[in-house]
């Protein structure tokens, strides 16, 4: 491939697309949310997750990444009116409006491997159908990448110290903050910091208990109850575990560790037959 300046489709003119296409069809997508993730972090934390991990990525397997959708399907983070917590969040439809839009631009243009990098837990609730609607459309190859913990901690788990009760990958926890303090020190405040648990909703009677952010909830022991619950109902600071034992160099390795293994995959998926049926963005109005 020719030498690109850059990976971002964003700072690309269609020759370098053009020539980017003759060597590779796949692009990355990041997506993320604008939302509240306590006093201490950024309100782009998922976004700047997802950027970051597309440009490392990007790098390693020698593809591009496409503009980040820079809202999400956040409606259990805005809080009370006039609070000024600063989450921007999209309507279901209106996500899986522009997720789409974005998608068929690119296979419109000869992108057949299509991985969305998903830097926020609640989007997966409502992608599903217009992943599978792009993939029954186009016969695209469409995939989503998720760079984070919260009850799976997988790749990273070696590098967190915070017990499973103090829930390392949690929301504003020791994963996030170590990925922002890696990212841009300038954006994190830990003297605002707090350590705090996810606790079931005053609503709830005492027979139902939880300990983190899903909305299942606890009955007599066993998970079989979904409850559609706001964020502060069952975290009242927006943290859900202890920052405290966050650093820098746990959120290059953590970076590190999400984009090569993303990378490795790329690679993989080069294999996969595709054939896509339906190029042309018809419904582009």
């Amino acid at each position: 491939m020719a030498d690109l300046h850059s990976r971002s489709l964003l700072d690309l003119s269609p020759p370098d697309v053009r020539a980017h296409l003759e060597r590779d069809d796949s692009v990355l997508i990041p997506i993320g949310s604008c939302e509240m993730h306590g006093d201490h972090l950024p309100l782009g934390t998922d976004i700047y997750n997802a950027l970051e991990v597309c440009r490392r990525a990007a790098e390693i397997a020698d593809t591009i990444y496409a503009p980040i959708l820079l809202g999400g399907y956040s409606p259990q983070h805005l809080r009370q009116p006039e609070r000024g917590m600063g989450t921007i969040t999209l309507r279901a439809a209106t996500v899986c409006a522009v997720v789409h839009d974005i998608a068929r631009s690119l296979i419109h243009h000869g992108f057949n491997r299509l991985i969305f990098v998903n830097g926020h837990t609640s989007n997966q609730k409502v992608l599903d159908p217009v992943m599978r609607q792009l993939r029954y459309e186009t016969g695209a190859l469409i995939g989503v990448f998720r760079p984070y913990g919260e009850r799976y901690l997988g790749l990273i788990e070696d590098v967190m110290e915070n017990s499973a009760e103090e829930t390392p990958g949690w929301h504003a926890s020791e994963e996030e903050t170590s990925i922002m303090m890696a990212y841009r020190p300038e954006n994190v405040h830990m003297d605002r910091a707090v350590d705090a648990r996810a606790h079931a909703p005053s609503w709830m009677p005492e027979a139902f208990q939880k300990s983190d952010a899903t909305w299942d909830a606890q009955f007599k022991g066993y998970e079989y109850f979904y409850f559609p619950m706001d964020h502060d109902e069952m975290a009242d600071y927006g943290v859900i575990g202890n920052p405290f034992r966050a650093s820098p160099e746990k959120g290059q390795e953590i970076f590190r560790r999400f984009s090569e293994y993303l990378a490795e995959a790329i690679v993989e998926l080069r294999k996969a037959p595709v054939q896509v049926t339906s190029r042309r963005f018809v419904s582009k109005a």
